[in-house]
């Protein structure tokens, strides 16, 4: 069974890719978000010419070639172009075998716990409080993340003394059932986010999430060595080099691999094999409602060490509203994990018809 075409569908910040094979079989994925027409480009000229022809059932050979093929262009667009490709291979093979993805890696789909993800700096810690407080009543939250700092800001906050109310003021409205994870998104020193984290372990907080530029490996170690409270990272990072790198370090107690930026499910299941080897637990990142998320359910589906809970953002995001169907829905706390074959959602026909086309086939 041979890839026969790729195709995208771009519009606004997503591309969607479908793949299909010789024999006519066919499955959907997605590239990473923001600025996809760029990684949609990149998809046809550096990754079709590697993928077309090629054995469908192969993911572990293709995301290979494919890398290797393209170290003149290391890393970001060319994983997310990947990353398309890769997704449509996984629900092919679902659908193929009548499974869900779940399925697929040996888990069985069922209600997931969920954090409720914020992304906003632009609120008054007593507004995020009063919202996360409404959000915990009505959709049975039992974790939330909020947002310390600015982004890649050298230990400047958003606005003076914002951090040091939000922690606490956050903590007291959600309760001290609930857990509080917090993301600095790559804002402090070592000595400012150490600084930070001792806030948030007075808080009872449990996941401190890119205290430092993501690139600066050893400082993130220096914190994770400094704190009790848990940090997280890898978000950004799509080598898997790196990846052996950080874990070896220990530069993180979480890794975060994103399923689309990092190149497909195929990478990201070895990022979390690495992790699990090294006894620590997978919380992908999932920070929008596009297919991303869908992805996401699926692998904490089944890893071994998959982390407490699904990152699950709370915001209104009208760019990503009618993609696929059935929607992700919030409930008592839980995202059901879509149980059909392959990913276990449908593309709506009408955003593929509005979408930019293109296609790459075989002669």
């Amino acid at each position: 069974m041979k890839i026969q075409s790729i195709e995208t569908f771009t519009q606004g910040n997503l591309s969607i890719v479908r793949v299909r094979t010789d024999d006519g079989a066919e499955g959907y994925g997605q590239i990473a978000p923001f600025n996809a027409d760029i990684s949609a480009t990149v998809l046809h000229r550096q990754i079709a010419p590697h993928a077309l022809g090629a054995d469908a059932t192969d993911l572990d050979g293709l995301s290979e070639r494919c890398i290797e093929r393209n170290h003149k262009f290391p890393w970001s667009y060319v994983c997310r172009a990947l990353g398309g490709v890769d997704t449509a291979l996984w629900d092919l093979r679902g659908k193929l075998e009548g499974k869900s993805v779940c399925e697929l890696l040996g888990g069985q789909p069922r209600p997931f716990p969920a954090y409720g993800s914020s992304m906003r700096r632009d609120i008054t810690p007593e507004a995020e409080a009063e919202r996360l407080a409404r959000l915990k009543d009505s959709h049975g939250f039992r974790a939330f993340k909020i947002r310390v700092g600015d982004v890649c800001s050298h230990d400047l906050d958003k606005w003076p003394g914002r951090t040091e109310a939000l922690v606490p003021t956050v903590r007291k409205a959600i309760g001290d059932e609930t857990a509080l994870l917090v993301d600095g998104n790559s804002c402090y020193t070592p000595k400012r986010a150490i600084e930070v984290g001792r806030i948030l372990e007075d808080n009872n907080g449990c996941h401190f999430e890119e205290p430092c530029p993501y690139w600066e490996l050893e400082w993130t170690a220096e914190v994770a060595e400094a704190l009790d409270v848990p940090v997280a990272g890898g978000e950004q990072d799509v080598d898997l080099a790196q990846w052996r790198r950080m874990i070896a370090m220990p530069a993180v107690d979480i890794v975060q691999p994103d399923i689309c930026y990092v190149g497909g499910l195929t990478r990201a299941l070895r990022v979390a094999a690495m992790a699990e080897k090294a006894g620590m637990p997978c919380v992908p990142h999932s920070a929008n409602l596009s297919m991303v998320t869908v992805f996401t359910l699926h692998m904490l589906g089944a890893i071994a060490n998959a982390g407490p809970y699904l990152e699950f953002s709370i915001e209104p995001s009208r760019w990503t509203d009618g993609l696929y169907t059935p929607a992700l829905e919030a409930k008592d706390g839980n995202v059901a994990i879509p149980d059909g074959p392959g990913w276990g959602v449908t593309i709506n026909p009408d955003w593929l018809e509005r979408a930019e086309y293109h296609i790459s086939e075989c002669d």
